[in-house]
């Protein structure tokens, strides 16, 4: 199936039913899939050709999210911009991108206009709310259409067309374009749909709460090809999240973990708020404690879904469905749960060693894979598509291994390990000890220089409002959990860590206060 097809199902089966909700306003599948028709007969009308650039600059919003489905349905490619992004950051992406249609809300004109100068290859500047004096040469999105036809253009697709170029790895370095095809993401709907399943006559209902320009956004296809409802937050206010899961009876929504460790914190939150409808609620985008899960599963019950992703693979290399959280009636042991769950069905997953050669079971090596989920690369960059795709594998550089149940567990990033004394020491296994205490909110362990140890363990704590330990204790625990030598050596408190916008420490940032009187690099 095309990108835009999955709409399509939902449109078919259920034209006059709620496509999306927002601020109080519902448009339903007909209004969604004729204003999707307009902006791919405006876009084709431009004459420009099949894989042409175009950007919505936008936060949650129906019609931003309307205005990439007719860059789909003409055949075109979305760049989603991360509105919280610095500008210089998405001026860069939009113009190595070749950007040449820009879709933006008018909240954004001001920084916008800063940046205008430097994008000379945007064509057309379409405003999707209304005048934006701002910017010179613009329209707003109903003069744009007002001629189109509501009709849906029939174009030639070919599966491996790219639809979609997702900047990634902003954090550790300029941002690289992930090329992902109609065939790409038609394999990660696929997943979503065999791990998520409704019954036929079921209306999903998804709550977007996260950046739909990140996994909201994509995780509301399937819920929308079985005609269910997406229910749009305008911004991620936890108050207005927690009342619209009742309100609309919300089934399914994804939440990175901070989140869910911040709905924790409420206290009586599961007889405050009615959670009897959900019956996926998806953690991912960063690791989730052990100890918060357990308490997430209590709280939200046998709702919790987990899983493993990276843009490069759709987001969906492996998925752990709730069931898969418990051995019987009783909660899986921990050897479980901080797993990612087992690969999905449509990729083969390997572990294989710094030669490239496969791993036995339970040993531990790179997370590798091949198949449909793939990229087709990165964007106007050859070199690093031939260091990341080797003789048909898709290498992930994170570490990890597969146990004999066939679960996957991620060690770490292959960056983010610390030699410490000529041993390797896996961050991810101290941070699941430390997430374990009560007082810890959230942490991060990296690598410091050290004259003796070369890197010394470090571990960056961001406590719970109203707690307190020392760094003392918290070095004995991990001294206990896990010997000496991985212990932190150090324990340094932070009012907050630095974070993605999905919710993703941002361990380069750390990193480079403690390495910036160093002369190795970080």
């Amino acid at each position: 199936m095309a990108m835009i097809d999955f709409f399509d199902r939902g449109w078919l089966i259920n034209p006059t039913g709620p496509a999306y909700i927002q601020d109080e306003r519902t448009y339903t599948f007909d209004e969604v899939g004729a204003l999707s028709c307009q902006v791919a007969n405006a876009l084709l009308a431009t004459g420009l050709p099949s894989g042409t650039k175009g950007a919505v600059w936008a936060a949650n919003d129906t019609t931003a999210w309307t205005c990439a489905l007719g860059t789909w349905r003409a055949n075109m490619c979305w760049l989603p911009v991360g509105a919280r992004n610095p500008a210089d950051e998405n001026q860069y992406v939009l113009d190595q991108f070749d950007c040449e249609i820009m879709f933006y809300q008018s909240y954004f004109a001001p920084t916008i206009a800063t940046i205008r100068a430097r994008l000379p290859k945007v064509k057309y500047w379409i405003c999707i709310d209304g005048e934006s004096p701002e910017i010179v040469g613009s329209m707003t999105l109903g003069d744009w259409i007002k001629d189109q036809p509501v009709t849906k253009p029939h174009l030639d697709v070919d599966m491996d067309d790219v639809i979609a170029i997702v900047p990634t790895g902003g954090t550790t370095g300029l941002p690289k374009g992930v090329m992902n095809t109609h065939r790409s993401y038609q394999t990660a709907f696929a997943h979503l749909m065999i791990n998520f399943p409704y019954a036929e006559e079921d209306k999903p209902v998804t709550l977007a709460a996260a950046p739909m320009t990140h996994t909201s956004g994509l995780l509301s296809i399937p819920v929308t090809t079985r005609g269910g409802a997406v229910v749009i937050l305008s911004k991620p206010d936890p108050t207005l999240m927690l009342a619209a899961i009742p309100k609309y009876r919300v089934t399914e929504l994804f939440l990175p973990p901070t989140v869910i460790y911040r709905l924790l914190e409420i206290p009586g939150l599961n007889m405050k708020v009615d959670f009897s409808s959900l019956k996926y609620m998806i953690y991912g985008a960063a690791p989730m404690s052990v100890e918060k899960l357990k308490q997430a599963i209590e709280v939200f019950g046998p709702v919790l879904a987990g899983g493993y992703g990276q843009t490069e693979a759709g987001g969906t290399i492996s998925t752990m469905p709730p069931h898969q959280h418990f051995v019987g009636r009783d909660v899986a042991p921990d050897s479980r749960l901080s797993s990612v769950g087992r690969p999905n069905p449509l990729v083969h997953v390997e572990i294989m060693d710094d030669h490239n050669t496969i791993l036995p079971r339970g040993q531990s090596g790179e997370i590798c894979l091949r198949g449909d989920l793939m990229m087709r690369g990165y964007y106007k960059d050859p070199v690093k598509t031939a260091e990341t795709i080797i003789d048909g594998w898709l290498h992930t550089s994170d570490v990890g291994h597969i146990d004999d149940e066939g679960f996957l567990h991620i060690t770490d990033r292959k960056k983010d390990m610390i030699i410490s004394g000529g041993f390797n020491v896996y961050p991810s296994q101290v941070e699941q000890v430390i997430w374990g205490h009560p007082a810890v909110q959230d942490c991060a362990v990296i690598g410091v220089p050290d004259e003796k140890w070369g890197e010394a363990v470090k571990a960056v704590v961001e406590l719970n409002a109203g707690h307190t330990v020392s760094a003392e204790e918290l070095i004995a625990l991990c001294k206990e959990k896990l010997g000496g030598v991985m212990a932190p050596k150090t324990v340094d408190f932070i009012a907050q860590l630095p974070r993605s916008m999905v919710g993703k420490v941002l361990k380069k940032d750390l990193r480079a206060e403690y390495w910036k009187d160093s002369a190795r690099k970080i």
